[in-house]
């Protein structure tokens, strides 16, 4: 960032988000630490070029998802960070097929298309 830069809140609020994934990203194993900070950089450069910056309430709510992940992947018992590409043209079975049934769509929807692992 430039000097005299004034960031809004909401840029202030992604910055201090992405610091914090690359802090709690320190505290993992060398291979999960380099893992995590390819998946968090690739994941904000894509939202970046995607996301209307006007677009205040999905990016309030990427932010809100993004601070859920931070809480679970700063637990001890997580060992590291894995993403899913989901091909948005299978229906709901075959997605609930490929995660594991319901219950793992239901995780899956309100974790969105991460998935913290502690195996």
């Amino acid at each position: 960032m430039a000097p005299g830069v004034k960031l809004s809140g909401i840029q202030r609020q992604a910055l201090a988000l992405y610091r914090g994934f690359l802090r709690t990203a320190r505290i993992k194993s060398p291979e999960e630490r380099h893992r995590i900070e390819s998946v968090v950089s690739a994941e904000f450069r894509e939202n970046t070029r995607t996301v209307d910056r006007r677009n205040f309430v999905y990016i309030e709510y990427l932010i809100r998802r993004g601070k859920r992940q931070l809480d679970q992947l700063k637990n001890p018992d997580i060992i590291g960070l894995s993403t899913l590409k989901i091909n948005k043209d299978i229906s709901v079975e075959e997605a609930m097929h490929a995660l594991g049934g319901a219950a793992a769509l239901e995780q899956f929807a309100a974790d969105g298309d991460h998935v913290l692992s502690n195996v």
